[in-house]
């Protein structure tokens, strides 16, 4: 392999995991207000098992055009190389990036973390936590879909009533967390083997999402849904004044699930939340704290390593994982 060159995920045609291979690509030469980061990890998102089937083709092109494609959206790494224009870029009161630093980060709207270096703009990055393994981070950057949605859009308060949906996946695990540090009344919808892994994450109570009843579950100020079906039986959870932030939304009938969400956010107190997850410096920034603080913890359930990126989508796709699949890349 030349020396402006690196190793990636590519995919050629969409299809089942079996279709995603390493290959090389340009290695990326930062431009004017990006860093160059060698990337240590990254996880497997399970919008990514979307593009790469192809249910998404209205985001990752309907056309031959553009192939390969690359996948990943999230990394852990170091930042090796600086671009025109880069310290201080970032704004008063903000230390840019440096070459040695330790981030995590994402690549903005776009996919290519599956490579082995990417190019990316200091506010899509912040400094990853201290003392936490780069590996092990790489569970954690999803978790800003967690503090967007309990913290900046559920406004979730101390003594309000939470449940999460889904709390033993790669969000669910940050949002038990941070409903717990929120001061909330954290209740979590699991499978059964994962019960004891959500108490211990904080969760008050935790019942299997296959034998319980939602009539017995009671009422709540906050519902986190993390699953993407059935809004409107979840939705009938909430109090007078309760909010129900959905982060995913059932593909298979996409356009009545994302026209309910959307009638909701207007109609009716109890409602609806939905947004698409870009998070800032900042956000990834306060996610930190989070971290160093003992409030939040990675939660991996394996390790794969980058050739073997076709079983971590296998992994992923069968269900019942644990937190987040990650890729060690170095």
């Amino acid at each position: 392999m030349k020396q402006n060159e690196m190793r990636a995920v590519l995919f050629d045609r969409y299809g089942p995991p079996e279709v995603l291979y390493v290959g090389t690509v340009p290695r990326p030469v930062p431009a004017a207000g990006e860093v160059l980061v060698r990337v240590h990890a990254a996880s497997v998102n399970g919008g990514e098992l979307h593009g790469r089937a192809g249910r998404v083709r209205l985001v990752t092109g309907l056309t031959q055009r553009g192939w390969p494609k690359r996948i990943g959206l999230d990394f852990t790494g170091e930042v090796v190389a600086l671009g025109p224009g880069v310290a201080g870029s970032e704004g008063a009161g903000v230390v840019g990036p440096r070459v040695g630093d330790r981030v995590w980060g994402v690549l903005g709207r776009t996919f290519g973390s599956l490579a082995q270096y990417v190019a990316v703009r200091p506010r899509h990055l912040s400094l990853a936590p201290k003392g936490l393994d780069l590996v092990e981070a790489a569970a954690l950057p999803v978790g800003t879909t967690a503090i967007t949605a309990l913290r900046d859009k559920a406004a979730l308060r101390p003594g309000e009533r939470l449940l999460v949906r889904g709390g033993s996946g790669g969000v669910g695990v940050v949002a038990v967390q941070l409903g717990r540090a929120l001061g909330a009344h954290v209740t979590a919808l699991a499978g059964a083997r994962n019960l004891d892994l959500v108490r211990d994450l904080g969760a008050h109570e935790a019942y299997d999402y296959v034998t319980t009843g939602l009539a017995g579950l009671g009422r709540f100020d906050v519902v986190m849904d993390t699953v993407g079906t059935e809004h409107r039986a979840y939705r009938r959870l909430l109090t007078p004044s309760g909010r129900m932030v959905a982060i995913a939304f059932d593909l298979k009938r996409a356009a009545a699930s994302l026209g309910y969400i959307a009638a909701s956010t207007v109609h009716g107190r109890r409602r609806v939340r939905a947004f698409s997850g870009n998070p800032s410096h900042r956000l990834f920034a306060d996610l930190a704290r989070y971290v160093e603080s003992g409030e939040i913890r990675p939660v991996v359930d394996r390790v794969f390593a980058l050739d073997d990126i076709a079983e971590a989508h296998r992994a992923l796709e069968a269900g019942g994982v644990r937190g987040k699949i990650v890729v060690r890349l170095a």
